[in-house]
């Protein structure tokens, strides 16, 4: 006899296929894959013909002797998108994206492998409905719908990154998920803080990362792949391997990737102002300005990067699911280049001799388990506890001085969720459940004079000891009105504590502590509505909220040339009102017209104004007269936009897609004054021609950002004119810019891939909105995988 269960794949990712129908010509036998693509065939003959069809793959029938000679394993093909797509991220269990009435994008496992990213970043830049800034090479900070940093959500496998000390400048933490180690992204579009609470208020991005795949006997399954990449752009080097074995009732999965990334190279045409003409070089003590034998190369930028990630599965029976993940991230050094091209104050030199960050460490520990078909009061549940280390430190020294000032800090992160899905009573479904979250901070600064080796001890960034926790419930709940009708609901309460002492050893505080007791209530009402077959109406209020966490409250840091943040304990939360509409036209199965508009007001944000410490609005800090500011709920913000996208089908096997977002954003003072939002991106676009047929893959596609002028500048970016160029008035502004691009992926006999990529064909210098380093010029990408 030959094996009871098969593995339905998906033929380029390799990942599991669930929900795929299996049958035979007569539908007297049929069966559905589960969540790991197993289905079992034994009431199938040998010789009859099994069809499997799901609405996102191609259909496909073989024997089951001629599956038994694939390993039992089973290979579909992607096809056209379609609406019956299953999300997860709006009740953390799978709703059919039809029903949902936010805009979820998803980046799948096959969008991933032929975008081959180089970052998580990355990752989401390549959707073409994410702008990405980036300070230096090893950066990456999201800005959706005007928002950005510690105002939208990272998570991984559901549990959240954003942590106490999350700022509201650029942040890098996206670059410690491994995209190789990435399953599917889903990105949610406005507040999702009904599920996620605070810091969730521009969007959520979850990260969901391969599981650990089963045998479909009693027989051990070895599977995995090797691979390896380059580009000419920064000199690349990335090596990356899994395995998974897999028995019948438990696995596991280890993931382990290598990155060395050199200087990167900016293009050949654009403006001069970007050019790397002169650096810092320090011997024997003294530091000196060296000319660049190549201006295109912006030194120092490159840096090294390793991830592992190890999976343990235990399914004991068909309603129990046990799941352990460890993922642990570090960098080496890394510069901030963007503090490292700043002009000094007579504007001949360089302001400073280093700025680098140390490590940046990332480690969590995450147990889940899942129980489904439990009981009346409730038909799935989930347990997840997490526990995260973050590590990172900032360390700079200005040129011709000998005090290296640097400040470390340690975050230690626990979660404890639990989450329950309830069986469906007529059109009703909810969804409800309980979250704790709690970090505590170490922070600690030194300074050490680089000529004598004299380390002493120095001001901390933030409140050594700190810590903050909130404990919150939600509902959330869908119903079906009619066939075309679904509405979706839901509200959580969050209660929010900080508890910080300040060190008065540096400072002279007027204050000695910071107590904050704060709660919030959110949510959200939408419809999901077809008036006909082929087209979605979709129309969502929500709000969000984001309470102060102890960057807010406590961190001392020079925020821009002359200027100091100081602490300030006495802040409230911010709170977003959000309303969106979104239409999907389908037309004939040929093409998917896609948009979105959406409103959303924020009040007592959170923003960066000038501040008085102990009645001063100077003090020294490093050595420096500083302007004093601090984080103050000073103004209301409205951010608006508009999201176009398109998917057409030109022929068999060429399709061409497109997307178009525009936002705009402006604060409002408490005196009435508007000035335009740092986080609202210029507008973006993105056009792909793509032909795929199994086994090639290639895509011709351009990219472009739009200008954003002086008056459009936030008058924060007015000051860093080292980062843009100059008007015909000599006034800083961000230019537009295009790139044209190829992508393309082949798989040869044996499951080897190979792809190629040439970004940036034409060898554009430029330089995204608000980024300090110019992005790649012309950029070969070539990689190998074999899987196995």
């Amino acid at each position: 006899m030959g094996a009871q269960q098969i593995t339905i794949l998906d033929r380029e990712t390799g990942e599991p296929v669930a929900d795929v129908a299996v049958f035979n010509a007569q539908r007297s036998t049929s069966a559905i894959s589960d969540a790991s693509g197993q289905v079992p065939i034994s009431g199938f003959g040998m010789r009859e013909r099994i069809f499997f069809r799901h609405i996102g793959y191609q259909p496909l029938n073989l024997t089951r002797r001629a599956i038994e000679n694939q390993g039992n394993r089973v290979y579909l093909e992607v096809q056209a998108e379609q609406l019956q797509e299953v999300v997860m991220s709006v009740s953390k269990w799978q709703q059919q994206k039809r029903e949902v009435p936010q805009k979820i994008e998803t980046i799948g496992a096959a969008d991933v492998a032929f975008g081959n990213p180089q970052t998580a970043a990355d990752l989401l830049q390549q959707s073409g409905k994410i702008f990405v800034q980036k300070s230096q090479y090893g950066g990456g900070s999201p800005m959706i719908r005007g928002f950005a940093t510690n105002r939208v959500l990272l998570a991984v496998d559901g549990v959240r990154m954003n942590n106490a000390i999350f700022r509201g400048g650029n942040l890098q933490n996206v670059l410690s998920i491994d995209p190789f180690a990435v399953r599917k992204t889903e990105v949610l579009f406005g507040p999702g803080s009904v599920i996620y609470g605070s810091d969730a208020i521009g969007g959520v991005m979850n990260f969901y990362t391969r599981d650990a795949l089963l045998s479909p006997g009693d027989s051990l399954m070895v599977a995995g792949s090797l691979e390896y990449r380059t580009a000419t752009a920064s000199g690349e080097h990335t090596a990356h391997g899994r395995v998974n074995l897999g028995f019948e009732n438990w696995g596991m999965l280890t993931s382990l990737t290598y990155n060395h990334f050199g200087d990167l190279r900016m293009g050949s045409h654009g403006p001069d102002s970007y050019l790397r003409r002169r650096y810092v070089v320090t011997e024997g003590g003294t530091d000196r300005l060296e000319d660049n034998p190549n201006p295109l190369r912006q030194v120092p930028s490159g840096y090294d990067q390793v991830s592992l990630m190890q999976k343990f599965r235990y399914k004991p029976a068909r309603q129990w699911d046990f799941n352990l993940g460890v993922h642990f991230s570090e960098t080496s050094d890394y510069a901030r280049y963007d503090r490292l091209i700043r002009p000094d104050s007579d504007g001949d030199g360089l302001r400073s001799a280093e700025w680098y960050y140390g490590p940046q460490k990332w480690f969590m520990g995450n147990i889940r388990m899942a129980h489904t078909g439990g009981n009346k009061f409730y038909e799935g549940m989930k347990l997840s506890a997490a526990y995260q280390f973050f590590e990172e430190s900032r360390n700079d020294r200005d040129f011709g001085e000998d005090i290296l000032y640097s400040t470390r800090e340690r975050v230690g992160a626990y979660s404890l969720n639990l989450d329950f899905e309830t069986r469906k009573v007529g059109d009703l479904r909810l969804y409800y459940g309980a979250e704790y979250i709690g970090n505590s901070v170490r922070s600690d600064g030194s300074e050490t004079n680089v000529q004598s080796g004299v380390r002493d001890g120095g001001a901390s960034r933030y409140p050594d000891g700190s810590s903050w926790q909130t404990v919150a419930a939600y509902v959330n709940g869908s119903y079906r009105f009619k066939p075309n009708l679904t509405l979706l609901a839901g509200m959580r309460y969050s209660h929010v504590w900080i508890d910080a002492e300040f060190d008065p050893t540096y400072y002279d505080f007027p204050f000695e502590d910071a107590n904050l007791d704060n709660g919030a209530l959110t949510g959200s009402l939408g419809i999901s509505w077809f008036p006909g077959r082929n087209t979605q109406v979709t129309l969502n209020g929500s709000t969000g909220f984001r309470a102060p966490n102890i960057d807010d409250i406590g961190k001392i840091f020079d925020s821009e040339p002359g200027s100091v943040v100081v602490p300030n304990p006495d802040l409230e939360p911010e709170y977003a009102y959000n309303a969106e509409l979104g239409v999907r036209q389908n037309i004939r199965d040929r093409l998917v017209v896609k948009g979105s508009v959406y409103y959303t007001y924020l009040v007592d944000a959170l923003v960066r104004r000038d501040f008085t410490f102990n009645g001063e609005r100077t003090i020294p800090y490093n050595g420096e007269p500083s302007n004093v500011q601090a984080i103050q709920n000073a103004a209301k913000a409205y951010v608006y936009g508009v999201e176009l996208g398109f998917d057409a089908s030109l022929a068999e096997h060429w399709s061409l897609l497109g997307n178009y977002t525009i936002t705009e954003g402006v604060e409002e003072e408490e005196d009435g004054s508007e000035s335009p939002a740092r986080h609202a991106a210029p507008d973006f676009a993105d056009l792909h021609l793509v032909y795929s047929k199994y086994p090639l893959k290639a895509s011709f596609f351009l990219n472009y950002n739009g200008e954003v002028p002086f008056e459009d500048l936030a008058f924060s970016e007015r000051s860093k004119t080292f980062i843009y160029a100059s008007d015909a008035g000599g006034n800083p502004f961000s230019p537009a810019w295009y790139t044209l691009n190829f992508r393309s992926s082949y798989t040869f006999p044996g499951d080897y891939r190979l792809t190629l990529a040439v970004e940036n064909l034409t060898d554009q210098r430029y330089r995204p909105y608000s980024s300090g380093i110019a992005a790649a010029g012309i950029n070969v990408i070539a990689g190998l995988s074999m899987r196995f």
